[in-house]
């Protein structure tokens, strides 16, 4: 990528409180924001597919993104693989994402809590049950949706290929 293009796909990565206030403009003029988080580690078509099917879900996606320390504390030793700063631009630079923002904690409540989006996202090995910030944004009217991962694509079995 130019060096310009680059500057626009990093505008998108933002902290917690410039995103707030971004959000807010954004639902002044109407927008649905859909959230979801992940690690993101090595961005596959698994990855992309959710993506891209959360996007659908409204007008504007925020995607929360883990630390690399809570991406460790989740995954263990060795991982992440590419570091907070390349996987948010990765997820940055895809068309349908509109905001990244990195969160250190085990889980995004506090993230969910301060934006409260309209739509709430998660992959297919959840439950509604344990869903974190499902009950937050159904208190506003908002809605929680599970969206099933595309079969054979993870970034754990991906990495046991490369190792085996």
């Amino acid at each position: 990528m130019h060096k310009k293009h680059i500057d626009l796909v990093e505008e998108k990565i933002l902290p917690l409180a410039k995103l707030e206030k971004l959000v807010h403009m954004w639902r002044l003029r109407g927008d649905k924001i859909v959230f979801t988080n992940g690690c993101f580690d090595i961005l596959h078509r698994g990855h992309l597919e959710y993506l891209a099917a959360s996007a659908d879900l409204g007008n504007r996606m925020v995607v929360g993104l883990n630390s690399d320390s809570s991406v460790t504390k989740l995954k263990g030793t060795g991982r992440p693989v590419n570091c907070f700063a390349d996987r948010a631009l990765a997820l940055a630079a895809l068309r349908f994402t509109d905001a990244v923002v990195e969160f250190d904690e085990d889980t995004p409540l506090e993230l969910i809590k301060t934006l409260l989006p309209e739509v709430l996202v998660k992959g297919g090995d959840y439950t509604h049950e344990n869903i974190v910030g499902a009950k937050e944004v159904e208190a506003i009217g908002g809605k929680v949706a599970i969206i099933s991962f595309t079969e054979g694509y993870s970034t754990t079995s991906f990495l046991e290929k490369l190792r085996g």
